[in-house]
């Protein structure tokens, strides 16, 4: 039975799930606040993420939009290995190797998969209630309302749908900023990975033949900006690096960096009520270093169209049961990516460099078994 269902926030997430439901014949509308949805650098789509894709048919289409890395080492900043694997170390680990595109081809691939004008941009959600028929009715910022069977919430980190679902959220500074970009400089297969220092850490990855994505962390003040520029910034912090660092940013454009802060988010107490769910950032935020955000709001849409076919119209029993299912995977994950970040910013920074190099240490065997949990096709799992 076709159900009128309500996804607002048209992210990675809230575009995947309506891409999954759709093909199940639903009607489905997606409301965004911004106008440009497309703004971004690189994303890495993990082969978990990839076989998530595959559930709705666009994991072709993602692996033939970027570059791919099936290695991924690890080197201190002047250019000592910390961690060089075989050069097939991904796909043996995970069966398929990584995939970095850029964000705005990911979100065109999604969108591109939708029924015309499933879209309404430059529009947010302002009140939610549920009717005493069960469904939910939403008010939106242009006054409109829209009343819908169910209502996902893809709203990011800011979700008005996780606070209508669990009250106040707190968000707290990090402590440390990111900047991302990408290179028209062609990148070494042996050197994709990350290359790190005291208190900084920069990730490169190829993405195509002649560009590369990158990234760095660096502990510093909130809301701070660079008087001289970003790019300048970088570009005289890592100057003395090993190679590939100061060629990459050579080779970018100031127009090409992004900055932000990093925060966390209290993890949502209810992610399911009634015809009310959450998914993607809305639902679990995580700090970025095991670059599995975007690739668990794509196991979220897959899982969440699974049970929503299970049930056909009992949408609040398939997002219950997409909750359950869901929150154990998520939740360690989460812890792990926050527990990262606290060692790569440890004060003082000098043991978050004896940090960093002691993972060389770890036997490549169990890095690699504890990647394979994370990010194998085999990590993801759709229900029964």
């Amino acid at each position: 039975m076709s159900q009128q269902i309500l996804v607002v926030g048209a992210g990675i997430a809230g575009l995947a799930t309506a891409v999954a439901l759709q093909q199940l014949g639903h009607t489905v509308t997606v409301v965004e606040e911004k106008a440009d949805t497309t703004a971004g650098a690189g994303i890495s789509i993990w082969p978990n993420a990839l076989a998530a894709l595959d559930a709705f048919g666009l994991g072709d289409a993602v692996r033939a939009s970027g570059g791919r890395v099936t290695a991924g080492a690890v080197r201190w900043h002047d250019g000592a290995w910390l961690r060089r694997p075989s050069a097939d170390r991904m796909v043996r680990a995970l069966g398929e190797p990584l995939v970095v595109t850029r964000r705005a081809d990911l979100t065109r691939i999604l969108a591109g998969a939708l029924a015309p004008e499933t879209v309404r941009s430059g529009v947010a959600a302002r009140d939610i209630t549920t009717t005493t028929a069960g469904e939910v009715r939403v008010t939106l910022s242009d006054g409109s309302v829209h009343e819908a069977a169910g209502l996902i919430g893809a709203d990011g980190v800011g979700s008005t749908v996780a606070r209508h679902l669990n009250g106040p959220l707190r968000h707290r500074y990090a402590g440390y900023t990111a900047w991302r970009g990408i290179a028209a400089h062609r990148l070494a297969p042996e050197l994709a990975g990350q290359t790190l220092g005291v208190g900084t850490e920069v990730g490169h990855v190829p993405l195509g033949p002649d560009h590369t994505y990158w990234f760095a962390t660096e502990r510093t003040a909130e809301g701070g900006a660079m008087p001289q520029g970003e790019l300048a910034y970088l570009r005289g912090k890592y100057r003395d690096w090993a190679e590939p660092i100061p060629s990459l940013l050579a080779a970018t454009g100031a127009g090409d960096v992004l900055r932000n802060d990093l925060y966390d988010r209290d993890q949502v107490r209810v992610w399911s009520r009634g015809p009310v769910t959450l998914v993607g950032d809305a639902a679990h935020p995580m700090r970025p270093h095991l670059g599995q955000g975007g690739c668990q709001g794509l196991e979220d849409a897959a899982v969440l169209a699974r049970f929503v076919a299970q049930v056909d119209d009992d949408l609040p029993t398939a997002f219950a049961r997409f909750a359950r299912f869901r929150r154990p995977r998520v939740q360690a994950l989460v812890r792990e990516s926050q527990l990262i970040g606290r060692v790569v910013n440890l004060r003082p920074a000098v043991l978050s460099a004896l940090a960093s190099r002691a993972t060389v240490l770890v036997p490549e065997a169990v890095v690699g078994r504890h990647l394979a949990s994370i990010a194998a096709r085999s990590a993801f799992a759709l229900p029964e």
